[in-house]
């Protein structure tokens, strides 16, 4: 520590050659004393106090120099107050010189996302566990208007009352059951309500997701048990409309079988009566044809021929005819 002081002391009160310069004579204090042989004595003394004045006046400039050189992120927006009173102009990003007695608050301008988790009751009074993301980003043309109505505290003083009161307003129009099988159409009810509220203070909500709806254990229990049912009973209509099916296609197939039969049957029948009729008609032609035969047999018999035949067939016996008494037997030969 010594070492480092007179190093201190050598560049600041000493040139190159070992001499005093300015600054030393300025923090230098010389005195003259004479001895008893009435030699002149010279002693020369820094003046520390004046060393600490100049150090703390250094400091000073430098803090004041750094207060005064700002810089603003890129995605921000520089809100430039004095004593406290907002400067109607804004500052953009980059490095920028202010005066000691300004301050420059910045407000982030980028896309931000929050993780909301709320309780709340749906339609049907049973509660609910709401667990969301919120993206929304600060206007640059309103955040000064942002920061003189509510401050750098804008999330907590109006997003989160907003969403939180949005969410329970929405939640409350569904049941139970409608929130999971809806839970998209919740969002966009949602970020349509939080999207007209925000913008009344330069605030853009750029999309809202649900990500995760609870209920509690009872109603859970309830909804499993439920499904159970609805799952038993689905399955037990599924095996009685399989049944169902099943006696439709065997009676089906008995209608059909019926139907063949019987369409078999008037083919056997009608094969039947074709034959019946073919047989009559061979029938009725054969008939004709004898009678035609005999017609014409009759026809070429001559009495001569009759004669004959009746003579050949004589076996010279008279018929044995008993008659009355008045009766008479006569053959006519000459016939």
């Amino acid at each position: 520590m010594l070492y480092c002081e007179r190093k201190v002391m050598r560049i600041l009160f000493f040139n190159t050659k070992g001499e005093y310069n300015f600054m030393s004579n300025f923090f230098r204090k010389t005195s003259t004393t004479t001895d008893s042989r009435g030699n002149v004595i010279t002693e020369t003394k820094f003046s520390y106090g004046k060393i600490i004045a100049l150090a703390a006046a250094v400091i000073i400039a430098a803090i004041l120099l750094l207060r005064m050189v700002v810089t603003v992120p890129t995605g921000y927006t520089g809100i430039l107050t004095t004593f406290g009173r907002v400067e109607p102009n804004t500052i953009d990003a980059g490095v920028h010189m202010i005066a000691p007695w300004q301050k420059v608050v910045k407000l982030d301008n980028r896309a931000q996302k929050v993780n909301v988790e709320t309780d709340t009751f749906s339609k049907d009074i049973q509660q609910v566990k709401v667990n969301l993301s919120v993206n929304f980003r600060i206007d640059q043309s309103t955040a000064q208007e942002l920061y003189k109505t509510v401050g750098v505290n804008y999330y907590d003083s109006v997003m989160l009352p907003r969403i939180l009161e949005n969410v329970k307003a929405v939640v409350a129009e569904y049941s139970a059951e409608n929130l999971v099988a809806k839970r998209g159409e919740l969002s966009d009810e949602i970020l349509s309500r939080l999207t007209d509220d925000a913008a009344a203070y330069g605030i853009n909500v750029i999309s809202i997701s649900v990500e995760d709806i609870d209920f509690t254990d009872e109603f859970t229990d309830a909804v499993e048990r439920k499904q159970v049912a609805t799952q038993n009973k689905l399955a037990a209509e599924t095996e009685q409309a399989q049944k169902t099916m099943e006696e439709k296609a065997a009676a089906d197939r008995a209608v059909i079988n019926a139907k063949a039969k019987a369409e078999q049957d008037i083919i056997a029948a009608n094969a039947e009566l074709e034959v019946t009729k073919i047989q009559a008609e061979a029938a009725l032609y054969a008939g004709e044809k004898e009678a035609e035969m005999n017609k014409r047999i009759a026809e070429s018999l001559t009495p001569q021929l009759i004669k004959y035949y009746y003579i050949k067939q004589w076996k010279g016996e008279l018929p044995k005819t008993v008659l009355g008494e008045s009766s008479s037997f006569m053959i006519n030969l000459d016939q």
